[in-house]
């Protein structure tokens, strides 16, 4: 079984779909082995979006991230990562196929209602930057 990461983001948890998300979380086949409302500090946004530092996005996309709550979740399934990333959908809703999560929930490029690790190494370093291994179930 692999893991991945997912994020139910500012934009999701602000318009009460939650639920929503996590149906079509556990529709596709995943446990979750993880689950959390928390709310990121600018500081802890930044520090998970390292990677994007030197992009022109960077501010904004910590700002998003950290004006409101979110839901941070370990997903277990075979192959997860790519599952994971084809029940999402394209980063951009309008480009996202139907019937994925961006497509039906989200709201631009930047407001698309979940994050997902891209890679077992973002997992790898996603996960436990959330969660210790006594909270993985």
């Amino acid at each position: 079984m692999e893991r991945t990461f997912a994020i139910i983001k500012p934009d999701a948890v602000e318009r009460n779909i939650v639920g929503k998300v996590l149906e079509k979380i556990e529709a596709a086949g995943f446990r979750i082995v993880g689950m959390k409302k928390i709310q990121l500090s600018k500081k802890e946004a930044e520090g998970f979006y390292y990677v994007h530092s030197e992009r022109p996005f960077f501010g904004d996309l910590c700002s998003f991230m950290s004006r409101s709550p979110v839901v941070v979740l370990a997903l277990e399934r075979e192959n997860a990562i790519a599952k994971w990333r084809e029940v999402m959908g394209a980063t951009n809703p309008a480009n996202a196929d139907a019937g994925t999560i961006r497509k039906e929930f989200g709201l631009s490029i930047e407001e698309n209602t979940v994050h997902g690790s891209d890679s077992p190494e973002s997992a790898a370093f996603e996960i436990p930057y959330f969660f210790s291994q006594l909270e993985l179930l």
